[in-house]
């Protein structure tokens, strides 16, 4: 029918200019009338960012978010997360509630590897399949992100922020064993926090304060992407170019400088499998502060305390001049108890500590 309305018009460069308005027109339209569906009631995180990270997306920043179960309604949306027992991309349906639902992100998204084994919830599954665009939408104007380092982004988000989110909503425990301690202030508490309580008298526009829980995630969402794309992602290029020269530090490898303090655990597990390297750096050397050196046992995970190899164990817990003397190394500032860090004041020294430690026995 559209097609038969353009021919009317006798100027070929006008029908496209009216074909343009009305695409345009349509798009506008169609934005500020689409309908985003989840459930009423009380709200957890999972919906909360799934919604939140839909705004984001050009097509859907203006949508209505409708909350109900009504089955009527909800076939009246555009797009339903966390509700109405269908999963199905094609249709934009993402409830995760159903009995047969057991995806992930590794089996979703197989090319993205075999590590992500944690059922997914409604943010998961829309950050499944919108994820690289949020990113893209969220990332500082002056910042370009190629392919490649866009991969590595969406897989280090979804690690550090989605996957507790889809963790804790699927019941998922943290640890096998009782854990020993309770944490009560993660986002999924706090955004859970935002419900009226059982007993409350108060008249609550549960509406309002769902937006309330979707400025709470967007702050901690948002700050995680910039921090990727802006802190993490720039010292991945630099513990990159530290290991290919590893071996101008010290003939083993085992050995790494930087020159400052920065965030590099991660980067150095992620490079070494990529890489194909192995487990062979044990230690790191950087510039803490001025006349102040560090050198730094690599711990066996990014987040453990155990590390590959600690430092000389007659140092542990010795300082200054005493340890300067035991060590027989000038200008030892410390050597921390476990063995996992130590100080002196120059980079010849830090590298002299480093190096007998890895020649010690043990």
């Amino acid at each position: 029918m559209f097609s038969k309305v353009v021919r009317n018009f006798g100027s070929l460069i006008y029908k496209k200019t009216f074909y343009n308005n009305f695409v345009s027109r349509r798009f506008f339209y169609e934005s500020r009338n689409m309908k985003i569906g989840t459930h009423d009631g009380v709200f957890h995180c999972d919906e909360v960012l799934a919604c939140y990270m839909l705004k984001l997306l050009p097509l859907y920043k203006d949508a209505l978010i409708v909350r109900t179960r009504d089955t009527s309604k909800l076939d009246d949306c555009d797009i339903v997360v966390d509700v109405g027992a269908v999963f199905d991309h094609a249709k934009k349906r993402y409830d995760h509630h159903q009995r047969e639902f057991n995806e992930t992100l590794s089996s979703l998204r197989p090319e993205l590897g075999d590590k992500f084994k944690i059922k997914l919830s409604s943010a998961g599954l829309v950050y499944t399949y919108y994820g690289e665009e949020v990113i893209k939408q969220l990332a500082p104007t002056n910042t370009s992100l190629n392919p490649s380092d866009l991969t590595v982004i969406y897989k280090k988000v979804y690690q550090n922020f989605i996957e507790e989110i889809d963790a804790i909503d699927n019941g998922v425990p943290i640890a096998s064993e009782e854990p020993r301690y309770k944490i009560r202030t993660n986002l999924s508490s706090r955004v859970a926090r935002l419900n009226p309580e059982w007993n409350s008298k108060q008249d609550i526009n549960i509406d309002e304060v769902f937006k309330k829980a979707m400025a709470l995630v967007s702050e901690e969402f948002l700050y995680t992407v910039n921090y990727f794309i802006s802190v993490w992602l720039p010292a991945r290029d630099y513990v990159r170019a530290s290991l290919d020269s590893r071996f101008e530090v010290h003939k083993s490898g085992e050995i790494v400088e930087f020159k400052e303090r920065f965030p590099w655990k991660e980067h150095l597990f992620d490079l070494e499998e990529e890489m194909n390297i192995g487990h062979e750096v044990k230690y790191v050397i950087f510039n803490d502060k001025p006349n102040s050196w560090r050198v730094q046992a690599v711990p066996v995970n990014p987040t453990s305390f155990v590390t590959r190899k600690p430092l000389h164990k007659s140092w542990w817990g010795v300082r200054d001049d005493i340890l300067s003397e035991v060590a027989a190394i000038e200008g030892c500032i410390f050597c921390h108890s476990t063995g996992f860090i130590g100080g002196n004041t120059t980079r010849d020294g830090a590298l002299k500590m480093a190096i007998s430690s890895l020649e010690a026995e043990g």
